[in-house]
């Protein structure tokens, strides 16, 4: 039998299936007489949890790092919510009902809201409330948690979705994959499967229901393809996929610490794409040679206030001392529209991908929200190689007031005499069909490019990315947006200018021999594909590529491309 679902995390999981169904309490509605105690008791409840979520941040820390233990600290905050927990104590005076059922109303209320957001990392806020829900009213009722700590060694682990409080009590040792029935490729179960280093499938609907314990459990954590009680043949082929994947991850451990260099002699910059300080020790394990993008707006989420300019300033001097004079990209706030932040009190847009958005926003929001930004990121660089990329840029207009603004705090810092790096570089991301069409304007006043291929792709295509009925448009191959790369890039050295790319398709092979032949200086991606790309760059000339790109751009229809670049990749 095969179930499909979405492929996490890499590798080849087989195993015997341990099933795992956690109990959902049901919530009855009852009236209380003592209000004040019914009150107490929830508030009680709310800090004994939090504390255990303290405890499991410890363990997750040791266990995966700091940067997946970040996911349940978010969880604290929620529950440290005042509106939250006000909310719930309301409806408990108010309606004098038992706190297991305010609890319930105020979660799925706030799940619900986060849900309808189009962004992905704030739907996966619902997902945390859940699981939050889930824990206080367990908590209230009596009812123990699942253990997953005691499952024998070899175990696929099956269940409705990983949370990241379950994660904590989970052996890496003894759990060889996991299949789930919800989540994503960006869930909190898929980012802590890839932490472990576990394979996994997410989003295998109705896998509970057609495993039991003990059945054999064969699947490819990237293709998503789940066997349950698989024949000999079909067994002994997951095996050999296991070893070759295996030897295949051992045999990159060899490109750490090499140049980044085709046959013959064309460097490139293999750099990381990050979200928080901790996830650059991340990179620099996988010998990232700097990083390429750090998407700032993280430090916005999970939180009730606007993050100060010193604690912006940390964080950004945190990222450029661990990288020790490599360059650090630094991505100015990219919120707005698609991306809600709460208390930052942003109207939702008709259409939030054209919308009041990233750049447009911060150069209104100025003394809230870009001053302190840009004020961090020129003192953080008195401690690094740190560069300020603008987001979001569709006409030369814009960049002009941000380096404007810049050189203004520039001003302020030197009477002030705080020290900075007075040549800092500022840059662009080239996302926006405008910006490629102008690229040869921009690259008079940028100080160095980076190419965002998600929007760019989104942008050129007039395709919304997340939407199934137009996704078969949704592609970096297509020959508009290759044409429009290729003059980013073209323009960006005429002018004598770096040209990087920060967008999924810096870590595609497929794309890799174009981008050698165009002359990309930089591709950043998640850390762990950089030795894999890093590998397929040394095995390349640039006389290779440069045939394989004239080839390709004879083609007409993005099929007709990829079918290509398979062949010859």
């Amino acid at each position: 039998m095969v179930v499909f679902g979405t492929g996490a995390s890499n590798g080849i999981g087989i195993g015997k299936a341990a099933v795992v169904r956690d109990i959902k309490p049901e919530v009855i509605k009852t009236f209380v007489s003592d209000v004040v105690a019914e009150e107490k008791r929830f508030l009680d409840t709310l800090e004994k949890t939090k504390e255990e979520t303290e405890n499991m941040i410890k363990v997750l820390a040791d266990k995966v790092g700091e940067k997946e233990a970040a996911i349940l600290e978010g969880h604290i905050l929620l529950m440290s919510d005042p509106a939250l927990i006000d909310e719930i104590s309301k409806i408990i005076k108010n309606d004098s009902v038992n706190a297991e059922f305010a609890v319930e109303s105020v979660c799925d209320l706030y799940a619900g809201m986060f849900a309808s957001m189009d962004d992905e990392l704030m739907q996966q806020r619902a997902a945390d409330m859940n699981d939050i829900k889930l824990r206080l009213i367990k908590e209230l009722s009596g009812i123990k948690s699942v253990d997953i700590a005691s499952l024998e060694e070899g175990s696929i682990l099956i269940a409705e979705d990983l949370t990241p409080s379950m994660t904590s009590g989970l052996d890496p040792h003894a759990v060889y994959g996991i299949v789930t029935e919800l989540g994503g490729r960006t869930s909190h179960s898929a980012i802590l499967a890839r932490a472990l280093e576990i394979p996994a499938v997410v989003a295998c609907k109705e896998i509970i229901s057609s495993v039991k314990d003990g059945d054999i459990v064969c699947f490819d954590g990237e293709k998503g393809e789940v066997y349950i009680n698989p024949d000999e043949e079909k067994k002994k082929f997951f095996e050999e996929e296991k070893n070759i994947y295996l030897t295949k991850k051992r045999e990159l451990e060899a490109y750490k610490g090499k140049e980044s260099i085709t046959k013959d002699g064309y460097k490139a910059e293999l750099a990381a794409n990050i979200g928080n300080p901790n996830d650059a020790a991340k990179a620099l394990e996988y010998d990232a040679e700097g990083i390429g993008l750090f998407r700032t707006e993280f430090l916005f989420m999970d939180r009730n206030n606007v993050p100060s300019e010193e604690e912006q300033f940390e964080a950004y001097k945190k990222v450029a001392s661990l990288m020790k004079g490599k360059p650090v990209i630094i991505r100015t706030l990219d919120i707005g529209g698609d991306k809600e932040i709460p208390y930052l009190g942003i109207e939702k847009d008709e259409n939030p991908f054209l919308g009041y958005r990233a750049v447009r926003l911060c150069l209104d929001r100025y003394e809230d929200l870009y001053k302190p930004q840009l004020l961090a990121l020129l003192r953080a660089s008195a401690f690094g190689d740190i560069r300020i990329m603008i987001p979001f840029i569709s006409c030369v207009d814009e960049l002009r007031k941000a380096k404007a603004l810049i050189n203004e705090l520039k001003k302020e810092l030197d009477e002030k005499n705080i020290a900075y790096n007075k040549d800092i570089k500022v840059g662009i991301m080239m996302e926006t069909a405008a910006a490629s069409l102008i690229a040869d304007i921009l690259a008079k006043e940028a100080d160095f490019f980076s190419i965002g291929t998600n929007d760019l792709t989104q942008y050129t295509m007039a395709v919304d990315r997340g939407n199934d009925k137009v996704s078969y448009l949704y592609s970096s191959l297509n020959p508009a947006v290759l044409r429009s790369i290729k003059n980013i890039i073209l323009e960006g050295k005429k002018a004598g200018i770096p040209v990087g790319m920060c967008g999924e398709a810096a870590a595609d092979k497929l794309m890799l021999p174009l981008l050698l032949a165009w002359g990309l200086d930089e591709f950043s991606m998640s850390a762990s594909s950089i030795l894999e790309l890093r590998k397929s760059i040394i095995n390349y000339t640039r006389k290779e590529a440069i045939e394989i790109a004239e080839k390709a751009m004879e083609f007409e229809t993005e099929e007709e491309i990829r079918a290509y670049l398979r062949k010859v990749c």
